[in-house]
């Protein structure tokens, strides 16, 4: 398959969010302090119900220049319109949270009382995406501007991490879990069967391994490092089953797996129903399958877009799991930062 097209077919089925169901917007007011944030005294920290929480790592807010703003209904990317240009909400204003009798009710926005407490109870599960886009910003771009989608964070392959949406909003980007989750798409072209050509134009090699070579459409990647030089953190393509299927891929970058522990254990403090494990078998093994309904609506934890639905396969069978939450433990485990 040549680049150009490979691409083309991306942008139409791409950021591994595209078929994720939406939830109709709620026609309720979306509170201020939700979507303006004041100026901060740190850059670490990540924003639940308005309230700053320090997770030890660089975080680039919705709010700041050059960064990603999902509660914009504009496109972020005027120069590069889409055929068809969406319009409204890309979220979900609050969380959806059911109740005992079987219906659903909206927790507290941000900047009420209660939005705190009510977050917390609502959000146990953390969904890891990879974006099949390559970059964050080709990402929000397909997101955004293309596909009236959201995710709450997206990691480059610098490390950079962006912040969309509060975590007291409901961010479209996996489908049933959408309401108790909170999302995040790594920069990573993905996971293919065995022979396709997509890995080896993205990853020329040189004398120090394989890196990453953007295509010469994409005149702008938006990495925010000067110059930096994306490299897998495995020198060799990975390759395992993803729904009883083969598939292969390049690794994430040291960079991102460094951002995303970080960001994972500060989650797990400020979510306590969200455990620092993912889905295993009975042999207690990372499982590489969907889970059932009843096996989902018990999960509370991390897990990967193809633990909930079985036409997806990110992060794919190069995530390496065991280092990563391993690392998330023994963060967990030292102090949290002040």
């Amino acid at each position: 398959m040549k680049l150009r097209s490979a691409l083309a077919c991306l942008l139409l089925a791409a950021c591994s969010t595209t078929e994720h169901v939406r939830e109709p917007a709620v026609a309720k007011p979306v509170s201020p302090a939700s979507v303006i944030q004041p100026p901060r005294q740190r850059s670490d920290v990540i924003v639940v119900c308005g309230e700053r929480i320090p997770i030890g790592v660089p975080v680039v807010l919705w709010s700041e220049r050059g960064a990603y703003d999902a509660y914009s209904t504009e496109l972020r990317f005027p120069a590069e319109p889409p055929k068809e240009i969406p319009d409204g909400l890309r979220y979900q204003p609050g969380r959806k949270v059911s109740k005992g009798d079987g219906t659903t009710r909206l927790v507290s926005l941000s900047g009420t009382p209660a939005c705190s407490e009510e977050a917390r109870a609502a959000v146990d599960q953390f969904v890891i995406h990879y974006d099949v886009c390559g970059t964050s910003r080709q990402c929000f771009k397909v997101l955004h501007d293309r596909r009236k989608l959201s995710v709450h964070f997206m990691l480059d392959v610098d490390g950079t991490l962006y912040q969309t949406l509060d975590l007291s909003d409901t961010a479209w980007h996996a489908r049933q879990a959408n309401s108790r989750s909170v999302g995040i798409e790594i920069a990573n072209i993905g996971a293919y069967p065995p022979g396709d050509r997509t890995l080896d134009e993205w990853y020329p090699r040189d004398e120090q391994g394989p890196y990453v070579r953007f295509p010469a459409w994409m005149k702008d990647t938006g990495v925010r490092t000067p110059h930096f030089v994306a490299r897998p953190a495995r020198p060799e393509r990975v390759t395992g089953p993803i729904h009883g299927k083969s598939y292969e891929m390049h690794d994430l970058t040291p960079q991102q797996y460094a951002t995303l522990v970080k960001l994972a254990a500060g989650l797990c403090r400020a979510f306590p129903k969200l455990a620092p494990d993912c889905p295993r078998d009975a042999q207690g093994a990372v499982r590489t399958d969907a889970l059932s309904d009843q096996e989902f609506s018990q999960f509370r934890g991390i897990l990967g877009h193809f633990h909930i639905t079985a036409d997806k396969q990110d992060p794919g069978p190069a995530f390496d799991w065991e280092r990563f939450l391993e690392a998330v433990r023994a963060e967990l485990a030292g102090p949290a930062p002040q």
